[in-house]
């Protein structure tokens, strides 16, 4: 079989490869703790569930417009009108087979060879795989430490050139947990309000945040006609599973990320659809006491791992996710990836498999029970010790 040579620019998530072999390590009888994969460990609110449930009942089980339907895609831009503070018309929302589409489809739309993209290094995986499977260039912008894992909006902007064509931006962000400032967004959007570009904006994680409220970038001015929002029901609703998400976007990008969904998945579960749209509708007092928990097990984790030498954490803002520098281990992140999975039965993922400048680091889910992350930081703990 010959493969297209564009398959071998598409990557991967280390994330499932390392569930896959700590599946594998469970099967030969060992005990893995689980603080690899990005999932709520919660349960899909029991509101959500009824309304699939009655969805089945009332036949919508059927095909419906690619784009979404009709009164889900007003659900979702009137949510989006009110937490973005911006102006939404339905025409502009896209309803997907999970929020991953919403940078495929996109970039697959946008981008093409010669074009640049700048993105956040560490950051989730799939945006510099899609960069390179559209054959345009990867710019990373590096997120520091010493900066919360935050961009320099100055340094950002001083890598914009004439073929920029997109620019991607992630907060409350994956692997890090960090958040950009609005002094910092502010700065960005008065930078590129007259360029002839695009914004990814992935805020999938809007809703898990500790302190202050989201700030999305389609709220300054001149922002909203070149954003796209990435959003959907995985994260804040434990809906991972369910496979759906949504993107907010200029009309006449919808209408190609739309076709795209024609030629290829057709439409988003109608049922599933429904679900969502009374996601959106209910009270939140399930979402806030799932942030509440999401914040103690923060702080349990985070308070472990500056008590094991050679560990540096910051204390994140959002999403469920640590990234604690390791270098004063000794160790590169993959081996004590490795160690800590082979040997300890604790599975995190290396740093670097979010991009070169996330060496030096591990990332650990939170999103998992206190008495697991204990378990795993007295495990850290013993390992080390026994190396020492």
């Amino acid at each position: 079989m010959r493969l297209a040579t564009r398959m071998s620019r598409l990557g991967t998530e280390t994330a499932f490869e390392v569930l896959a072999r700590a599946k594998e390590l469970e099967r030969q009888g060992r005990d893995v703790i689980h603080l690899e994969i990005g999932e709520p460990d919660f349960d899909t609110p029991a509101e959500i569930v009824e309304a699939a449930k009655q969805a089945l009942t009332d036949g919508y089980t059927h095909y419906v417009p690619a784009a979404g339907i009709p009164e889900v895609r007003q659900t979702v831009a009137d949510h989006v009108s009110r937490t973005r503070g911006i102006d939404v018309h339905p025409e502009e929302v896209v309803i997907t087979p999970g929020a991953k589409v919403i940078i495929f489809s996109p970039m697959l739309s946008l981008l093409q060879r010669g074009d640049e993209v700048i993105y956040p290094d560490p950051g989730f995986p799939i945006y510099e795989s899609m960069i390179r499977f559209t054959g345009a260039t990867p710019v990373p912008i590096p997120l520091r430490f010493d900066r919360q894992f935050t961009f320099d909006p100055d340094e950002l902007l001083a890598k914009l050139t004439d073929r920029t064509k997109l620019v991607v931006l992630n907060s409350p962000q994956n692997p890090t947990g960090g958040v950009v400032p609005v002094a910092d967004l502010e700065a960005l959007a008065a930078g590129l309000a007259d360029r002839d570009l695009m914004v990814l904006s992935d805020e999938v994680y809007s809703e898990i945040l500790y302190e202050g409220e989201h700030l999305s970038i389609s709220s300054f001015p001149g922002m909203k006609e070149r954003t796209i929002i990435l959003d959907g029901w995985s994260k804040t609703y434990a809906m991972t599973g369910w496979r759906l998400g949504f993107g907010v976007m200029p009309q006449p990008l919808a209408e190609q990320v739309t076709k795209l969904q024609v030629n290829s998945v057709s439409c988003a579960p109608a049922f599933c659809q429904i679900a969502g749209a009374t996601a959106l509708r209910m009270d939140r007092g399930a979402v806030h006491q799932m942030v509440r928990e999401f914040r103690r097990r923060r702080d349990t984790i985070v308070d472990g791992l500056n008590s094991i030498p050679g560990f540096q954490c910051l204390r994140p803002k959002g999403a469920f996710y640590v990234f604690p520098r390791i270098t004063e281990t000794g160790l590169s992140a993959n081996e004590l990836q490795r160690q800590l999975l082979e040997e300890a039965g604790v599975a995190a993922l290396a740093g670097n498999s979010f991009g070169k400048n996330g060496e030096g680091f591990l990332r650990f889910s939170y999103a998992t029970s206190v008495e697991n992350i204990e378990e795993a930081l007295d495990r850290i703990r013993r390992h080390l010790a026994a190396k020492a």
